[in-house]
C-alpha cells in the first residue's frame, strides 16, 4: 500500500493560534483522526464539501469567541460556501468527531459542538510553512 504524504496548509492567527487545513478528503481523514489531540478545536462548513481545519489548543489558554471565529471563517473559505456572504460552520473539540466504520475516506461523525455563522475569509490569516511549525505548534521567530 502507498502513503502519500498529507497536505497540509498551516495558518497563524493573531495570538499565535496555529491552524491546520486539509487539502483533500485523505488530508481531512488524516488531519481530522491521526493528527489533532482531544482537545484541538475542529471545525468544518455545514452541508457543503470542504476542509477540515484544526485549531491547536494551548495548554496555558483558551481561545476568545473571536479566535474560534476566525477559524470558523477559514473553514467556510476551504470550501464550496467560499463565495457566500455567510456560511454555517460547525465547531466542536477534536474528541468529538469520530470516523464510523466503513465510512468513505473524509467522512466524520460529530457528537456535539455549535455552529458558527461567519463569513468565509483569510485576510486575517498568515500562512505559514510547516518547516517554520515546531511540534507544538508554536512559530519559530526568523
Amino acid at each position: 500500500m502507498t502513503h502519500i504524504k498529507p497536505r497540509i496548509i498551516y495558518y497563524e492567527l493573531p495570538g499565535a493560534w496555529t491552524l491546520l487545513v486539509g487539502a483533500s478528503d485523505a488530508d481531512n481523514d488524516y488531519l481530522s483522526i491521526e493528527t489533532a489531540e482531544p482537545d484541538d478545536w475542529w471545525f468544518h462548513a455545514d452541508n457543503v464539501p470542504g476542509s477540515h481545519v484544526i485549531l491547536r489548543a494551548k495548554a496555558d489558554e483558551e481561545p476568545s469567541r473571536e479566535t474560534l471565529r476566525q477559524a470558523a471563517a477559514v473553514a467556510a473559505y476551504h470550501s464550496k460556501a467560499r463565495n457566500a456572504s455567510s456560511a454555517p460552520v460547525h465547531c466542536t473539540r477534536a474528541r468529538y468527531v469520530t470516523k464510523p466504520r466503513g465510512a468513505k475516506v473524509g467522512t466524520v461523525r460529530v457528537a456535539r459542538g455549535k455552529v458558527l455563522i461567519v463569513r468565509p475569509d483569510i485576510s486575517f490569516a498568515a500562512r505559514v510553512r510547516a518547516s517554520d511549525l515546531d511540534p507544538t505548534g508554536t512559530t519559530f521567530e526568523p
